[in-house]
């Protein structure tokens, strides 16, 4: 969905933002935790000869074939605010309180994202496809015209009339092939029952869809 920007260097440029404002680059181990001993691998390119034989159109078709929400991550940044749509958000933990999204290495929004070192998960709802796809492209002032406002603990933007938000601040960030796999820890969150009543938005084999009875 954003435009992509370089490879090499990403996940590195990532963790120098995430230490310049004093953000951990890794989640702290819990205690008793046996996988907290494991030695961590060590991070390289995939050789052409370990790539999977597979054709990415019918990757993406296959995967296409299970259902997910829609979010629009949102940052404050200069000189302006940040954001892009993502299908890619999950719950992670309940203690502590942990979500995370996938953004691509290349993304031109996400080097924003790092600096501000937190966001906010805008959950969207069923009649809100045209405001995704304003986020889904790159460039220009994706905010024009779209209603919003700080969200309370780390100001980053909360959209007007979705049905659940979640304010973030970055906890880590690691590398998942052509991917990057951000962890945020929950610092507040809330819904609009009002804007819930329409169910989410969802995408489905590439369009959008809803509950319906």
């Amino acid at each position: 969905m954003d435009v992509m920007m370089g490879h090499a260097g990403m996940a590195a440029t990532a963790v120098r933002y995430l230490r310049s404002v004093g953000a951990p680059t890794t989640a702290a181990p819990l205690a008793g935790d046996p996988a907290a001993a494991l030695p961590r691998p060590a991070l390289r390119a995939v050789r052409e000869d370990e790539r999977a034989p597979l054709d990415p159109a019918e990757f993406r078709s296959v995967l296409g074939h299970f259902a997910s929400g829609v979010t629009i991550i949102t940052s404050p940044g200069e000189p302006g605010p940040a954001g892009f749509a993502c299908q890619s958000f999950a719950s992670l933990s309940l203690d502590p309180p942990l979500v995370a999204f996938m953004v691509a290495r290349t993304s031109t929004t996400w080097p924003r994202i790092a600096r501000a070192g937190v966001f906010c998960v805008n959950i969207l709802g069923a009649g809100q496809g045209e405001l995704c796809r304003a986020f889904a492209v790159s460039g220009g002032d994706k905010f024009a015209g779209v209603s919003y406002g700080p969200a309370p603990a780390t100001g980053s933007p909360r959209l007007a009339e979705v049905p659940a938000w979640i304010d973030c601040t970055i906890q880590a960030v690691h590398t998942g092939g052509d991917h990057l796999i951000v962890v945020g820890r929950v610092d507040a969150l809330g819904t609009d029952r009002a804007a819930a009543e329409s169910g989410p938005l969802l995408f489905h084999r590439g369009a959008f869809g809803h509950f319906g009875p």
